[in-house]
């Protein structure tokens, strides 16, 4: 990283340095010019405490992930968290479905049913993401003159949409209460989401909860869309 590109996970200050190497392996971590506490006390901590504080939401190990890590595993996140949305989706149509029809047991029918809830998986997300990038532009950009990195706001947004994985075990644990673990999950992506938009805007939490909203707004039409599209499609071949 450049010069002055770590943060300090207190005050959100610029610094240079995480810590100082000395000879025989003497390691001094940098104290912060601005809140006089040092700059990550995350790199002393066993990457479970950290993951821990980051579902906690804790400012501190977010921006710790975001300024002061290499972590470049966003686009793998990425698609690992669609893959588990659109198994989700997939097996809550098949376990729904109680059809005689031999078809039904065809591999390929499911895979290719599996591929477009991938798909359709995407698109909301990406709907969510550019609804949320579109806002940040006009309000932070445009509006108040400040400075968006759109770039370093996407790898936030998807890092912050781990907790996506969480919808596969609430699938194969299924029980009466799945409903109640799918919302609870979306609303914990949400959060996630707004925190990760403070972190990297240094903003009001105002700002990130109008930013998600909007976003929400725009993956529910999408949605929406493509249901009615689909619907569309069927009508069309039913005529035929």
């Amino acid at each position: 990283m450049g010069k002055d590109a770590f943060r300090c996970v207190e005050c959100n200050e610029r610094a240079s340095e995480l810590h100082r190497d000395y000879s025989n392996g003497i390691l001094k971590i940098t104290i912060c010019e601005s809140c006089q506490k040092p700059v990550d006390k995350y790199i002393e901590y066993d990457p479970v405490i950290i993951l821990i504080d980051a579902i906690l939401c804790k400012t501190q190990a977010f921006r710790h992930i975001l300024f002061n890590t290499c972590l470049n595993i966003h686009w793998k996140l990425c698609v690992f968290c669609l893959l588990c949305e659109a198994y989700l989706r997939w097996s809550l149509l098949h376990g729904s479905e109680q059809s005689s029809d031999p078809a039904d047991i065809i591999r390929y029918t499911k895979e290719w049913e599996f591929y477009g809830m991938f798909a359709l998986a995407a698109l909301e997300l990406s709907a969510f993401c550019g609804g949320v990038l579109w806002f940040l532009w006009v309000v932070v950009g445009r509006l108040r003159g400040g400075n968006v990195e759109l770039s370093l706001l996407l790898r936030a947004l998807l890092l912050s949409c781990y907790g996506k994985v969480l919808l596969i075990p609430a699938v194969i644990w299924e029980h009466d209460y799945s409903p109640l673990c799918l919302g609870l999950i979306k609303l914990f992506v949400l959060t996630s989401n707004s925190q990760a938009i403070r972190v990297i805007l240094n903003s009001s939490r105002r700002l990130s909860l109008m930013a998600v909203c909007l976003g929400l707004l725009s993956e529910t039409c999408a949605a929406q869309a493509c249901k009615k599209l689909s619907w569309s499609i069927q009508d069309m071949l039913t005529l035929d």
